[in-house]
Order: C-alpha cells, then structure tokens, then sequence
C-alpha cells in the first residue's frame, strides 16, 4: 500500500562541471580537482546507508582523501533515505546520501533540498544485477502478475525500490496499485522472507547477492525506469550550501576522486566495504559491484524524476529544479 511521502526538495542544483559556481573561481576548480594541499581542517557531518552504494564516503575517509581537503568527517548510518534527508533537514547533518526517487517526491513536496554530487548510476547491463525482487525458493510467485496483492519488503517507501518495482510489475503484467509495501531494513529483509512475514523482498548489494543464494530472484535491475540514469545523490539544503560553499566544494571534489578510484579498483575496496558492512570479502568477491557515477546531467536525473512522478501521485518537474542556482 503506498502512503505519500513528507519529504519534498526545493531548490536547483547544477551539474557537476558548473558546481558551485555561486562561489569563487576557486570553489569551482575545487569542485573539479582534488586540493592540491591541505588546508585548515573543518568538521562535515555526513548521513548514509549500510550499503556499498554510499560506501564512497568510506573510502574517501580510509584513503585520507578527506582529510587532504580539510575536511574533518563524521559518518552516521541510518536506515533509510527519509530519515538521514530528515536529519539533513534538522541540522544534525550536513550532507545526505539518498536516492533520486526520495529527492523527487520531496522536491514535489516543498522541502528545500539541492543536489550537490551524483553518487551511483544505474548502468544496463553493468549495473543489472545488483538489485532485484526476491522470493523464496517454494514459492508459487513466478511472474509480475502474480505479485497483485503480495506484500514486498524494502527499506522505505517511495524510494527508488518501491518505483523500480512497480514500474517492473506494471510493465509485465501486474498491478502495483494492489502491492502492499512495508519498511524493512536491507539486513532484515531476508529473515522476514524465510518466516514468511511479506511475500517478496526488494534488495540491493551487499544484501542482494547473499539473498540471492537461499531464494529465487524474480527481477534484476531497474530497467523499467531507464536503461542509464542516476540512482543515488548526495544533497544538502539550499542555506547550507551557499552558506559553506568552500565545503561543498572540497566535498564534491573528493567524491569524484573516490568515484573515479573506486570505479577503478574494486580489489583494493573490498576490504574496506566488508569493514563497514559486515560482509566477508569473499562474499563482496562474489557480488556485482556498483558503478559510481562520473557525471552529473539533468539528463540522468530525468528518468528517476519522471517514474517517481508516476508512482508517488505528483507532477513530473524539470530536474534543472534540483540543481542549485548560479549566481551573477
């Protein structure tokens, strides 16, 4: 059953070439290098989730790409997109990583939020099998249509599980509108499948692949939204970001650098996501990776944009609307 989001973002951001531009020439050459030397040290409070898809934040913690930009990071897990959005929102963060689908049903909604950085993008077919629908082994569910009036776990609604799923459903056969989602942690999700508390579950890597083992996967990927568009973002409030752009900045530069290592070295990262997840390296060895993303376009934002509109009852907007405007 779907419940309507009370999240919402207002405001603009920009692409990551043209990030900041509000600021100096400085800031915005920050925005597309790594500093080249230290600089004073400041404190950024920075939300995520237990999943390889916001692990950036890690690496660029444990490889000292932080700390070479000045920056002094704490990093809090919570359990899903809304509630570090929240957290962003109040002042206990600063920035938040969290999923277009989130970003777009509270931008509808009026809560101020910018994008600052892309996280991850989904990539067919790099990028297919590192989400999907599960079921258990016995059970009778073997298609789109037979989810009509099942129950499906994921870690929050309206969030780009329960789009990326309703679209799959619709688009072979089923009825979303009937699906009763409810809210379940990624680590839990499995546990609730075995005792047969929902029907189906919704994973994503580093919990997709282990789930996998012990239950039938019924659909990959997110292909019905777009086949290339942007998954996961971090964000912050319009205030905060003009009022701490040389931290944006630096922020921003460091993600890339880690996106562009990361991307380039899943060996050496493993060890560093099985740390902060829990999960062996020789499971991580196992799994399809995530790609984080490089680039950062309206057009990448666009396809989560317009299924979020569909599934959450809002109008599609321009995904210019995110982007934080330049000043003269």
């Amino acid at each position: 059953m779907k419940s309507s989001l009370h999240s919402a973002i207002e405001g603009r951001t920009i692409t990551r070439a043209s990030l900041l531009a509000m600021g100096s020439g400085a800031a915005v050459m920050g925005a597309l290098s790594p500093p080249a030397s230290a600089q004073t040290s400041q404190a950024l409070r920075i939300g995520v989730l237990p999943v390889e898809s916001a692990a950036e934040a890690y690496y660029a913690r444990d490889l000292g790409y932080f700390a070479k930009a000045g920056l002094d990071v704490t990093i809090t897990v919570l359990a899903n997109t809304p509630t570090i959005v929240s957290a962003v929102l109040g002042g206990s963060l600063d920035i938040a990583y969290t999923t277009i689908d989130t970003v777009a049903s509270g931008h509808a909604h009026g809560v101020p939020l910018v994008v600052i950085a892309p996280a991850t993008d989904y990539l067919d077919p790099l990028s297919l099998k590192t989400a999907g629908i599960l079921v258990r082994p016995d059970s009778p569910i073997r298609s789109a249509k037979d989810l009509s009036g099942k129950t499906i776990a994921l870690p929050a609604l309206h969030s780009l599980g329960t789009t990326g799923a309703s679209a799959w459903i619709d688009a072979n056969g089923g009825d979303s509108s009937t699906v009763n989602y409810v809210e379940i942690p990624f680590p839990a999700e499995p546990a609730a499948l075995a005792t047969s508390r929902v029907d189906a579950i919704f994973e994503v890597e580093p919990f997709f692949g282990a789930a996998a083992k012990t239950n039938r996967v019924l659909m990959y990927g997110y292909d019905a939204i777009g086949k290339h568009f942007t998954q996961n973002l971090w964000v912050t409030t319009p205030d905060w970001a003009r009022a701490h752009a040389d931290l944006v900045s630096r922020f921003v530069a460091v993600i890339h650098q880690t996106a562009v290592w990361a991307n380039r070295n899943q060996d050496q990262s493993a060890p560093l996501l099985a740390k902060y997840t829990n999960i062996s390296v020789e499971v991580i060895a196992s799994m399809v990776r995530v790609h984080y993303a490089e680039e950062m376009t309206p057009a990448l934002l666009q396809p989560g944009i317009d299924a979020s509109a569909k599934y959450n009852g809002f109008a599609t907007f321009p995904a210019s609307q995110l982007l934080l405007p330049q000043t003269k």
